[in-house]
């Protein structure tokens, strides 16, 4: 920083995927930023704001996120509303509530994993607030 508490522009560094791999594991919780200060400088600035990292495991999390989507949960329960809608599936209006607050919390799900993983959404969008039937 310098003297009126203003940090410098940044300093951009490529590395091939391996190392970042390396780099990544070796970090831990920690910032990669915070990080490599801690690698370079004996007493590195401490960052603004604590930084941790929201997911615990990767893996399982990633893993959580593929099932859902290779289980086509969510269209078959849209494909189940969009009948009920039509008609062409009679149920009472709380099966029908229940049909689509299902759909809603599944789509509410794939957006926290996928936010929680660091991922673009799907898309490019937020998935819809409604239930999308």
């Amino acid at each position: 920083m310098d003297e009126k508490g203003k940090y410098a522009p940044p300093f951009s560094l490529r590395f091939t995927v391996e190392e970042r791999q390396r780099l990544d594991a070796d970090a831990g919780d920690l910032a990669i930023a915070e990080y490599i200060r801690s690698q370079l400088f004996q007493n590195p600035a401490k960052r603004l704001r604590p930084f941790r990292r929201p997911v615990q495991d990767g893996k399982a999390l990633g893993e959580v996120l593929a099932a859902l989507g290779r289980s086509r949960l969510s269209s078959n329960l849209n494909q189940l509303a969009k009948a009920v809608h039509s008609g062409s599936l009679p149920v009472t209006p709380e099966t029908e509530k229940a049909i689509l607050d299902a759909v809603k919390e599944v789509h509410a799900m794939s957006a926290h994993l996928v936010q929680a993983l660091g991922l673009p959404p799907e898309g490019g969008k937020t998935p819809p607030k409604g239930g999308g039937a």
